[in-house]
């Protein structure tokens, strides 16, 4: 069975993936959800895009995995396409869970519309505040739910949003499964609906709001199980 690194978006850390792992622990993979520097138990540490990236190899190194499925949620897709890229061999599939990619030279607030985050950074002092309770309305979310995200969560670093991509390669050669869940909006972004085009990427519709690993957790994992099967 396949080795599963799992990164949660923004304000997360490796909590978010409980539910998730659970099951595909069961299933008989092997898992490991990565908690990115600057959030959570991590919080403490500097961070930046680069960063991200290179705590993503670097567990991958550390722990020698082989056949590696990286699953990047949300923000979270962008440092590990890059990181996909740069595991090289290690690697058997990519898994964008409805997550931004990344493009070269591209940061993280160039790919959408996101005066509004700006807004957010400069008024709170480089980090991206914690989402208040109505952001996560109509998202297939508990009371409770949402209550953890906002509880457990940390504010976000500002350098892991404004700092560029770096790739060698054009993301859409990489092999990978892009989640979209309908409730975000029925459209992929731009970036994403090219990619699909390219031939060596899937896509899987998923009929919940952006965290599916609270609103649909056992869906999802069997998504991600299939996907680990792929190449």
């Amino acid at each position: 069975m396949s080795d599963l690194v799992l990164v949660a978006g923004a304000w997360l850390g490796a909590w978010a993936w409980d539910e998730v792992a659970a099951d595909l622990r069961a299933a008989g993979h092997e898992v490991h959800a990565l908690t990115l520097s600057g959030l959570a138990e991590k919080r403490e540490l500097p961070a930046g895009q680069r960063i991200h990236v290179q705590d993503i190899v670097d567990e991958v190194e550390r722990l020698d995995l082989r056949d590696v499925v990286l699953v990047g949620h949300s923000y979270s897709g962008v440092p590990v396409g890059q990181a996909a890229e740069r595991i090289g061999d290690r690697l058997r599939r990519v898994v964008f869970v409805d997550s931004n990619v990344p493009a070269d030279g591209v940061s993280f607030l160039d790919g959408f519309p996101s005066d509004h985050i700006r807004a957010a950074l400069a008024e709170h002092e480089g980090v991206w505040p914690l989402l208040p309770p109505a952001a996560y309305a109509n998202q297939d979310l508990t009371d409770e739910q949402i209550a953890r995200l906002i509880d457990e969560g940390t504010p976000h670093p500002a350098a892991t949003l404004t700092e560029p991509a770096v790739l060698k390669r054009p993301l859409a050669e990489l092999p990978a499964t892009y989640i979209k869940c309908l409730l975000d909006g029925r459209d992929p972004l731009p970036a994403v609906a090219e990619a699909l085009r390219g031939g060596r990427w899937e896509l899987v519709e998923l009929d919940t709001g952006h965290w599916p690993m609270f609103s649909t957790p056992r869906e999802l994992a069997r998504i991600l199980d299939k996907a680990a099967t792929r190449r």
